[in-house]
């Protein structure tokens, strides 16, 4: 399936492996064309999804691309399976929970909403990342437009020290806002 949606790079140039995205899109439809919802597959498994690199592998832009739809695609029936079974406002209670858990960070000052790496360790730049909460808090406070895609496709600078947030909990953090969301669209 896979080796008819992707393109593949140039023998001298790096792409994803095309075996491990083969198999990888092949039990995500699987999995998907399940009726109800998959126990075996989530949005998360999209998310956490890596290959591979080899040369004249598929494009990377590419089957990047198929992820973020491809998890998309499972958000969107996880929220449809859920509104059948409980209703669509047992839905957005649920959302509005998840959103509350996110704003005990979002209220801190700038600067100070992420642990610091320690000693020399690099992390992401915490003006970055500040921009990017800033904008979950125009969503959540005003309806300001964002998008799971906008949130998934953010960049961060590197720095050392105070002006740093430590990766992982950036990560994790930003994961369950794209969550949120995918929910919400």
């Amino acid at each position: 399936m896979a080796e008819l949606l992707f393109p593949k790079v140039g023998a001298m140039r790096l792409g994803y492996d095309r075996s491990d995205v083969d198999e990888f899109f092949g039990r995500a439809r699987t999995a998907y064309e399940q009726p109800g919802i998959p126990d075996d597959f989530a949005p998360f498994d999209v998310r956490r999804a890596s290959f591979d690199l080899k040369h004249g592998g598929y494009s990377t832009a590419a089957v990047d691309a198929a992820l973020d739809r491809l998890e998309t695609a499972f958000a969107t029936r996880i929220r449809e399976h859920f509104g059948k079974e409980h209703g669509p406002d047992a839905w957005m209670r649920d959302l509005a929970d998840r959103a509350q858990g996110l704003y005990p960070r979002l209220r801190r000052p700038s600067g100070e909403r992420f642990d610091h790496p320690s000693g020399l360790r690099k992390g992401y730049d915490a003006k970055d990342v500040d921009a990017i909460l800033d904008r979950l808090v125009a969503f959540f406070d005003q309806g300001s437009p964002l998008t799971a895609d906008e949130v998934r496709s953010v960049t961060f600078g590197r720095r050392r020290g105070k002006k740093a947030y430590s990766e992982r909990v950036v990560d994790v953090y930003l994961a369950r806002a794209v969550d949120i969301l995918l929910g919400a669209q």
